[in-house]
């Protein structure tokens, strides 16, 4: 019975490892490597819980830009600003704050700015987040 429960939560163990809990894959948003660092300092808002920036430097070439939320002071969102469900030969449009909602002009699809969720086949394309000190880096 020991053993059973041991290969249990070894299994679990296994099948909950991943990276950071979300899949970049979209076939209508292109994955390209970047890094981008934030000093705080020039983007104050974003160190208050809720607060949300557009982001757009040379660095992200190749993307619309991305959206980083401060979630709860301590933990960021970061997630493309182009529109998951649509190609961009049909929407050239890169979504827009509503709230805490991101909104696809091209079809009105909204997200969930602190999830990037939405009842649509693909959700958000996220992006990690590493806080140290006062920057912040937003990777793929």
């Amino acid at each position: 019975m020991k053993k059973i429960i041991g290969v249990f939560l070894l299994s679990l163990l296994f099948f909950s490892c991943s990276e950071n809990g979300f899949n970049n894959n979209n076939p209508y948003i292109p994955n390209i490597n970047f890094s981008a660092t934030l000093n705080l300092a020039f983007y104050q808002n974003l160190t208050y819980p809720g607060t949300t920036i557009y982001y757009y430097g040379a660095e992200l070439n190749g993307t619309k830009g991305i959206f980083i939320i401060n979630i709860n002071g301590n933990t960021y969102n970061a997630f493309d600003a182009a529109c998951p469900n649509q190609s961009s030969s049909t929407c050239t449009n890169r979504l827009t704050l509503d709230g805490i909602y991101l909104k696809c002009s091209c079809g009105n699809e909204q997200y969930n700015l602190y999830t990037g969720q939405s009842n649509l086949q693909y959700p958000l394309k996220q992006y990690r987040v590493q806080a140290n000190g006062n920057y912040l880096t937003v990777y793929n």
